[in-house]
């Protein structure tokens, strides 16, 4: 009897576990499906007109702009100083200074060679004067000595034949004389002229060094050519903190030609964005958007679709792999004074429109077991129900069949664990 009663006793007891494990896993059920009726958001599905959007993320731009860039023939370009992204410049204010020490260096250098090269000119110059009055001088001397040797040599009438032989050597000897100090005058005459010219040549050439010089030196201060307001350009070879290019920055150094910064028209401001190559079918010329910049969220723009792109290029700023898309431009109807370019922008195009559709927020749809569900709102508990999604656009999803106007629909889903 003992036996009997400890084994139903166990029983018992088994029975009891069993029951309030039951128990249990009915009330965490209830829970689940009851408590979200408390804390879970809902929505009101709703028979309203659906309309479907093309969203492009884009930014502002300017159609007209002045682009400084770095010099071409500069040497080495380091900035050392640079006009803040936004601030406001009047013509002729400096916007970029690059380091001009290299180049001041090699300005000096030119300049003293070229000096040194005008001074050579002068003492050859000089040079060549006192040669020139030297031979001439000795020219004059033999022509009279061949004067006096010709007049010597008219008396020999009266002389004896060995001194008339005499007198018409020395005739001889003073027309030689004549001759070689006139080529001697005419061949220094002519060398003197071809050192000349070729210090000259030197000295030019040393003034356009001494030149090119200047001209980069002044090439390094770049100066604002209107007014109007900075916007720094992306350095390409500095990567941010996130692998990110960044705006070029004080101390950055620069390749020949770089764009640093540009000085946009404020009254050609527009959208630029791009649209992927599976949405640009159903965008056209023309196409009016709304607009919401991130940067002044207290008001919506509208935008036309001016320009698309003819083909497809590849978009380096969406991160590998870069894919391929196409550039839209948006003229702005009208231009706010907070507008600046560079600000990020949301650009949604209606491409359709349902009149009597069942909508719903996307974000009540859920993915379960390969389908598409719904949680519908029953007094104090939510149930699941299998929707068919016939496209979503946006934050809103237009419902084919399994929900009616005026259910509640979970906005997050009910059964997940809190």
């Amino acid at each position: 009897m003992s036996k009997l009663g400890n084994l139903w006793r166990k029983r018992k007891f088994g029975v009891l576990g069993v029951a309030a494990l039951l128990g249990g896993s009915i009330t965490y059920g209830g829970y689940r499906f009851t408590r979200p009726a408390l804390d879970v958001p809902s929505a009101l599905v709703q028979r309203t007109e659906f309309v479907d959007y093309v969203q492009v993320r884009g930014q502002v731009s300017a159609r007209k702009s002045i682009t400084i860039a770095a010099p071409y023939e500069a040497g080495d370009l380091q900035i050392i100083t640079l006009a803040k992204n936004g601030s406001q410049v009047k013509k002729g204010d400096v916007v970029v200074q690059f380091d001009a020490t290299t180049i001041k260096q090699t300005l000096a250098q030119d300049q003293s060679a070229f000096k040194s090269a005008e001074a050579e000119i002068k003492e050859s110059q000089a040079q060549a004067r006192l040669k020139e009055e030297q031979d001439l001088t000795d020219v004059m001397k033999a022509r009279y000595d061949l004067q006096s040797a010709k007049l010597d040599a008219s008396k020999q009438e009266i002389l004896s034949k060995i001194d008339g032989a005499e007198a018409n050597l020395k005739v001889a000897d003073a027309q030689q004389k004549v001759s070689d100090v006139e080529m001697k005058l005419k061949t220094d005459q002519q060398s003197d002229a071809a050192d000349i010219e070729d210090k000259r040549e030197k000295s030019a050439q040393q003034a356009y060094a001494a030149q090119q010089a200047e001209r980069s030196l002044a090439a390094l201060t770049l100066r604002a050519p209107t007014d109007g307001m900075v916007t720094l350009q992306v350095n390409w070879r500095a990567a941010g903190p996130m692998g990110s290019p960044q705006p070029f920055r004080q101390g950055d150094r620069a390749w020949p030609g770089a764009a640093i910064a540009e000085l946009p028209d404020l009254a050609t401001l527009q959208i630029t964005g791009r649209v992927d190559e599976t949405q640009r079918g159903r965008v056209q010329l023309g196409q009016t958007g709304s607009v919401r910049v991130d940067a002044i969220p207290d008001k919506e723009f509208t935008a036309k679709l001016a320009q698309i792109s003819s083909i497809a290029s590849m978009d380096f700023t969406a991160g590998w792999p870069f894919p391929r898309n196409f550039t839209m431009d948006f003229s702005l109807q009208k231009i706010d004074p907070r507008l600046r370019p560079g600000m990020n922008a949301n650009v949604r195009i209606a491409v359709d429109r349902v009149a009597e559709g069942i909508v719903i927020p996307s974000e009540a749809v859920f993915q379960k077991s390969g389908q598409s569900v719904a949680y519908i709102l029953h007094g104090s508990r939510f149930d699941e129900q299998a929707i068919e999604v016939e496209r979503r656009s946006g934050d809103q999803a237009l419902i084919a069949k399994g929900l009616q106007p005026g259910q509640r629909v979970a906005l997050r889903d009910p059964t997940a664990t809190p």
